[in-house]
């Protein structure tokens, strides 16, 4: 029997128009469309006519369903993943599943379409040639670690957070990264309130001190100076080489 097809259907991000031509084909002929919030997924399927067979698939219950869904593609079913919005797999429920298929030698068709870490970049002003993805920091543990460690990027970085974290993101980068460091928060892209809001870390988070943020949230930051990520390097020159394994002594080995 021939294997099915996962395919990985990016959903608008906001606006309804978002959504392709093919994608709205692709969810039409699908045996199966896996849903992280089936509630969500309803409203969308319903605006493009779509009535095809709907399943929860998210991040709390995925390791139960991945080994079910594996066997139906491998028994010849065509099977959609969306998610809430945007590409699954970023920020979202999907790459356990696609990893999982690819295994198999399952094909797994990734379609083009939305996702709200593009347009936040290439409308903040901030360089977009080279950029890192960090996605959501950690709630608690390893956030300050975590961004200790990207003082040093020099690359544009982009983050996603939510509206209640957004002030306390913008304090503690303006600790970790320096209060003058450029940044730009997108706030509900493609949707009818959409905004931007550029400046240094400092004068975007005095905005967003005043103003509460609401909505959806893309963070991007400018990259670190090369002569920043110099005196970044040397600060922990000596952690580096511990890493490496130069310049250990007897306590340093393993037991």
């Amino acid at each position: 029997m021939e294997k099915g097809i996962l395919y990985i259907v990016p959903t608008p991000v906001g606006n309804l128009d978002d959504m392709t031509f093919r994608a709205v084909r692709v969810l039409r002929e699908a045996d199966l469309i896996l849903a992280e919030d089936t509630r969500t997924s309803s409203v969308l399927l319903q605006h493009y006519d779509i009535h095809g067979k709907l399943l929860s698939h998210h991040k709390f219950n995925e390791h139960q369903t991945v080994g079910m869904i594996r066997e139906k593609i491998l028994g010849g079913l065509n099977v959609a993943l969306i998610s809430d919005a945007g590409t699954p797999g970023i920020s979202d429920p999907g790459f356990l599943l696609a990893r999982t298929c690819a295994k198999e030698g399952i094909t797994v068709q990734t379609l083009p379409g939305a996702t709200a870490c593009i347009p936040a970049i290439v409308s903040s002003g901030l360089p977009c040639d080279r950029f890192c993805f960090e996605g959501f920091l950690p709630q608690k543990k390893g956030r300050q670690t975590l961004l200790a460690g990207l003082a040093a990027e020099t690359r544009t970085m982009v983050f996603y957070e939510s509206p209640r974290r957004l002030v306390k993101t913008l304090q503690q980068m303006a600790e970790a990264f320096g209060p003058e460091r450029e940044c730009s928060v997108a706030r509900e892209i493609s949707k009818l309130h959409e905004e931007h809001v550029r400046g240094s870390l400092a004068e975007v988070l005095a905005h967003f001190t005043d103003v509460e943020p609401k909505g959806e949230i893309v963070l991007v930051v400018a990259g670190a100076p090369q002569d920043a990520r110099r005196e970044h390097r040397n600060k922990y020159k000596n952690m580096e080489e511990r890493d490496r394994g130069e310049g250990t002594g007897p306590e340093d080995e393993e037991e």
